[in-house]
């Protein structure tokens, strides 16, 4: 269930990351107070989450996945450009994110 909760804190990230930038520096109600309750509930869910995952699994995860969340979605919602290097940043964070549940996983049956 701790990765069920990492998966909807890394949501909360995304929307967190995106909606701060429609705040245009907290100047705009809405997406202000959005930007507060998505923040609220990543940090609940990553909370749930880290009960039973390690602080530097979780962590690193739950932002490995905001992270490129935030730039895939910035790319459709605010037309952001993803070039080359972007994607071979994706690419190695994915990795890194899948490498660390594996090693998770390993670590919970030994």
């Amino acid at each position: 269930m701790a990765w069920v909760y990492l998966l909807i804190a890394s949501v909360f990230e995304v929307v967190f990351a995106l909606a701060t930038d429609a705040t245009h520096g907290f100047t705009e109600l809405w997406p202000s107070l959005l930007t507060a309750a998505a923040a609220s509930g990543g940090i609940f869910f990553l909370s749930l989450a880290l009960k039973s995952l390690d602080v530097g699994v979780g962590y690193t995860v739950w932002t490995g996945i905001g992270s490129v969340g935030t730039v895939v979605f910035a790319s459709l919602v605010f037309h952001e450009t993803i070039t080359p290097a972007k994607a071979i940043a994706f690419v190695l964070i994915i990795g890194g994110v899948l490498g660390l549940k594996l090693a998770d996983k390993i670590s919970a049956t030994a």
